[in-house]
């Protein structure tokens, strides 16, 4: 029977069960036995992770040309000018390729997010802002350089959906069990 989990992850997990480097990993959470991330999470990124073990789903899922929407909110150090919001949409060069186009906005009003641990810095001098943006392909670390590109460091990155799959208000380091029908990823 194929089970379907959707799990926030926490700052500072792999998105895997194998811990290395001493690393905290998904192993500590209590998941079922023998499903796997369907897709990865940086260590320093939050948010919604499917895992599954439904193998032609993780494959469906891993594959570029199925260009399913991935959605982030991303704190960003100081607030992008509509130009630079404009490059991102279009396609950025990074490093030896362009991203394709994706869709960005400054969420308003700025959501209210839980406290991450460790905390984000915040400078008094300086305004941050939190974007929405969703993109449709999944490059090694690809929103953090798009956002750099753009002269705005990412100083935090949550996963808020997979197509329609939504995290809701899962808090982190928690998950649920869902049915195949709710991950409606077009």
């Amino acid at each position: 029977m194929n089970r379907y989990i959707i799990f926030n992850k926490p700052y500072g997990v792999l998105s895997q069960f194998t811990p290395e480097d001493g690393s905290r990993s998904l192993a500590e959470f209590k998941l079922p036995a023998g499903v796997y991330a369907a897709g990865r999470l940086d260590k320093d990124s939050e948010g919604l992770l499917l895992l599954t073990n439904d193998g032609p789903m993780i494959e469906y899922l891993l594959n570029p040309k199925s260009e399913k929407p991935k959605t982030y909110w991303v704190l960003v150090e100081r607030v992008p000018t509509e130009e630079e919001l404009a490059q991102m949409r279009k396609g950025l060069k990074i490093e030896d390729y362009l991203t394709k186009p994706c869709s960005v906005e400054i969420l308003d009003p700025q959501p209210d997010v839980a406290p991450r641990d460790p905390p984000v810095r915040l400078r008094k001098t300086v305004r941050d802002v939190w974007l929405e943006i969703t993109i449709i392909e999944g490059k090694n670390r690809q929103v953090r350089k798009m956002t750099a590109a753009i002269g705005h460091p990412t100083l935090r990155l949550i996963r808020k959906k997979i197509g329609a799959l939504e995290l809701d208000d899962l808090p982190p380091g928690e998950w649920k069990e869902i049915t195949k029908e709710k991950i409606n990823l077009k």
